[in-house]
């Protein structure tokens, strides 16, 4: 298989830089536009902006992470801000306090019934990729190396044949940083991830340290080498950019050397 490229950003960006970027990755023949969201960052807010830049581009938000925002809260807010439903995944992730697995079907089972929204569900290890399988519109992985998408795959693959469905769709976020500053960067990136323990497991099951899963190069045409091994396993590979200074030519640069 031969996977399609997103390209992925932060939701602190302001709106101006998400607007640029929404638009120059449709222009560049990126399939999603994706953002993370986190306690400083509006992750739906920032979909409704890149929706405003863009005209066909799908829009991802990833993750909305479940012991922080309640089902009800994220129907209610996709349908405040009018976000175009024919384009928009919703990234829904279980969280860091007990209970994930319970958390995510009942999130996905009313999410569902209250929007036309793709459904996607983050999954780091086989519980929760089999979960994903089974009920899920699309796979969201993290920090994911090849050889780990394609065993997590196959966990979905299972879930989905348990529910006797097919498979959803695959898709990876790969943190993607270009020359030195970015590097310097993606290095603290990789350092807090890998002290949280769910993402510390998950580097441990890939017997890997978390810079390593991640794509970092001098050059363009190292960046699309590097790339090229995640389109293989992957239904898309979302390009997590990462840059040395939040600024809307640094993340420019890695969205035209990673252009599909």
């Amino acid at each position: 298989m031969t996977g399609t490229r997103a390209f992925g950003t932060v939701s602190t960006l302001s709106p101006a830089v998400i607007s640029d970027l929404a638009r120059a990755a449709e222009a560049s023949g990126y399939r999603t536009f994706w953002t993370n969201d986190t306690p400083d960052g509006d992750g739906l807010g920032a979909m409704r902006v890149a929706a405003d830049a863009t005209t066909s581009m799908r829009l991802g938000v990833g993750l909305l992470p479940l012991d922080r925002v309640a089902p009800q809260q994220l129907i209610s807010r996709i349908t405040d801000l009018g976000l175009p439903l024919d384009r928009v995944l919703v990234g829904l992730g279980a969280g860091a306090e007990p209970g994930g697995l319970a958390r995510v079907r009942r999130a996905v089972a009313v999410v569902r019934a209250a929007t036309d929204a793709v459904v996607v569900v983050g999954a780091l290890g086989p519980k929760m990729c089999h979960l994903a399988g089974e009920i899920a519109d699309g796979v969201l992985l993290d920090w994911p190396t090849p050889g780990s998408a394609a065993t997590m795959r196959e966990h979905v693959r299972r879930g989905a044949r348990s529910a006797d469905r097919r498979p959803p769709p695959v898709a990876g976020y790969v943190f993607t940083a270009l020359g030195a500053a970015g590097l310097g960067r993606l290095r603290a990136e990789a350092a807090h991830y890998a002290s949280v323990p769910a993402y510390a497991a998950h580097f441990r099951r890939a017997a890997v340290d978390a810079i390593d899963t991640a794509v970092h190069a001098q050059t363009p045409q190292q960046i699309q080498q590097r790339l090229a091994a995640f389109d293989a396993v992957l239904d898309e590979t979302i390009v997590r950019a990462v840059v040395g200074e939040p600024s809307a030519a640094a993340y420019r640069r890695v969205l035209k050397a990673a252009a599909p």
